[in-house]
Formats: C-alpha cells, structure tokens, sequence
C-alpha cells in the first residue's frame, strides 16, 4: 500500500477544505451537466465533492479516499439531508468496486503525485469512465514553487520534501509528468492547461505560512521525515519558525504551479 507523504492531521486538512471549484476544478467545471455521473478520487475532507454535487441535481457525486478517517470526517460534514445525490465512500484508486462504464466524469486532484503507480490507476479511471467519458486530473509541481523573501530555512524544506516523497515512491513534481502518464494509460484527445495557486495578501501569507509551520511539526510529513532519518526534530523546529517569520512579511508571496490535463476515454 502507498504512503501518503501528508497524512490527515488538521494542520493538512486545514489546506483541504479551502479547496474549491473555483480555485482546484475549474479547468473541468464546464464539462458538469446536471446528470453527470461524477467519481472524485482521493476527495479528502469532501468540499469539492460538496460543490460537484449542488451541479449534478440530476445525476450523482460518488467520493471515495482511501482513508476511512478522512471519509468519517466528509460524511460529518456533509450530511445526505443537504447533499442528497452524494455518497462517500472508502475506495483505493486501483481497484476501484465499480463496474466498468459507471461514470461519465472521474476526477483526481492532488492523488497521482502520491502514488507509486500513478499510470496503472489512470488505467483504472479509464475502465470505470463511459465510453467518451473524461478524466479531470490536477497535479502540483514542487520542483516549480516559487517564493519570496528567498530564505535557506524553505529551501531544506523543500529539499526534505522532495526526499520524504522520493522515499514514499511517490513524485513531488508530479504536475509535469501528467501528460506523459496519462498518455501511457492510453487515453486521447487530451487537453493540457496550467494555474497557480498565489498567496501573495497580508492574510493569505499568514494563512499559508502558519498552516506549514504547523504541518512541519506535527504531520505524517513530519514524522516521516523524522523516521526516515531526513531530518531531526531541531530542524523541523527551525523550518516551522522560518514559516512564521516569512508569513509576517509584508513583502512575501508564495506561488504553486497546477498541471491539468483532460482526455477522454
């Protein structure tokens, strides 16, 4: 089984529910009818699934993730007395219980990064898809971040990173690699686009700089990188507090590249 680099502490889940169609799907949102048959894999806390399915009057929203943690925490939040065409469900991404041909619509956002065999579940997206169904996948890059103040301390981070995810099989740049994986799953037509997260306001830098100089210490991020012997307690320690330092200036900005990719099956 795969090992997810963050983890469900809410320090990450924090992260996860500011996720939105607007800001994570909109690149695909035009292609929601009111009857899709939407599968969204790796949902986490569900906010997107939630949004899915306000468009989907007629159809359905199925959300799986292969935590059942995370899925306790979705269905909590999302009752069926208000989302009453969505269900959540613990599901794993390569084998996915659904007949073939059950969705019109899969999407992946942020999953394929952390999987060790990303092409192999493509593959699996694609026999659950209908025939010209799409497949809606978004992806980070993390050899493409980009902040300012420039600052040694998010530097090791990002090195640590980078070896953490490495260590778990999974890509940390996996946002380039989209179009190659999912081109070797075999789906065509592919429409390729690109966004960026920015943090770049007095209350996005503190938001965004405390959310990881919360993760740092206390995420499965932290404690792997401390398993693994990347890095010892005194760094995380020194990371987190370079975090709050660049969230208070008023001259940071932080920006992460998104990869999209949509084919059809």
């Amino acid at each position: 089984m795969d090992t997810y680099t963050h983890g469900h502490h809410e320090s990450v889940l924090q992260s996860h529910r500011w996720r939105t169609i607007a800001n994570s799907a909109a690149f695909m949102a035009g292609h929601i009818k009111p009857t899709s048959q939407i599968l969204d894999i790796g949902c986490g806390p569900g906010t997107i699934s939630a949004e899915f399915s306000l468009l989907t009057t007629s159809g359905k929203v199925t959300a799986i993730d292969l935590s059942e943690e995370v899925i306790q925490i979705a269905r909590e939040t999302h009752p069926p007395s208000k989302y009453q065409n969505l269900e959540f469900e613990v599901g794993d991404s390569y084998r996915l219980h659904f007949p073939d041909n059950s969705f019109d619509i899969v999407y992946a956002h942020q999953v394929l990064q952390h999987l060790s065999r990303p092409i192999d579940a493509l593959r699996e997206m694609k026999r659950v898809l209908t025939p010209g169904g799409i497949i809606a996948v978004r992806d980070a890059d993390y050899g493409s971040f980009t902040w300012s103040p420039d600052t040694s301390e998010l530097d090791l981070w990002m090195s640590i990173y980078q070896e953490v995810a490495a260590r778990n099989n999974a890509t940390a740049n996996g946002g380039r690699y989209l179009k190659g994986w999912v081109t070797d799953a075999g789906f065509n037509s592919l429409e390729i686009s690109g966004t960026v997260w920015t943090f770049s306001t007095p209350d996005e830098c503190k938001w965004w700089g405390s959310s990881w100089a919360a993760r740092i210490l206390n995420s499965e991020f932290a404690r792997q990188a401390l398993d693994y012997g990347i890095a010892d307690q005194e760094t995380l320690e020194r990371i987190s507090q370079a975090f709050l330092r660049w969230a208070d200036d008023e001259k940071s900005v932080f920006f992460i590249p998104n990869y999209e990719v949509i084919a059809r099956k």
